[in-house]
């Protein structure tokens, strides 16, 4: 019984060198798998980052559009408050309160609110100071209106 490895004494036999491991049969794959691999976490990365900076890109865009708004709006109303202080000096002369003061001061309150958190505040909060400045200049129309209408001479 020297020697030689019978079905009777199998776990003494050594096992033989080579077999029994696992070898890929084509090294080349494992090597492409790997690359593949690292090409496919790439692509998910690439993919993310873009998706980030399209929302971001987005979400400034829309805050610029509303921030350019808003100050079309408080350069309207300032224009529209000079006219309006202008026409009622001409109707009442320069010895009457000027309802258009508190106005303009309202406007410089709401330009250097814009100075100091303008970049940092919501697309929300852009739409609320903008609706306000709408606010107010439809006020002034209406108060111009009643001016207007008191310096037509009733006949």
């Amino acid at each position: 019984m020297g020697g030689d490895c019978t079905p009777p004494f199998p776990p003494i036999c050594p096992r033989p060198r080579g077999r029994g491991r696992l070898v890929p049969r084509f090294p080349i794959v494992g090597a492409v798998n790997a690359s593949l691999l690292t090409v496919l976490g790439l692509a998910v990365v690439a993919a993310t980052l873009l998706f980030i900076m399209v929302i971001a890109r987005r979400r400034n865009s829309r805050r610029h559009r509303e921030m350019q708004q808003l100050l079309d709006a408080a350069d309207a109303l300032e224009a529209r408050l000079r006219t309006a202080r202008s026409e009622i000096e001409a109707v009442a002369g320069d010895h009457i309160d000027d309802p258009v003061h508190d106005a303009l001061r309202e406007m410089l309150r709401q330009r250097l609110w814009l100075r100091e958190h303008g970049e940092t505040a919501s697309v929300d909060e852009l739409q609320q100071v903008r609706g306000s400045i709408v606010d107010a200049r439809s006020r002034i129309e209406q108060q111009l209106a009643r001016i207007e209408r008191a310096r037509v001479p009733v006949t």
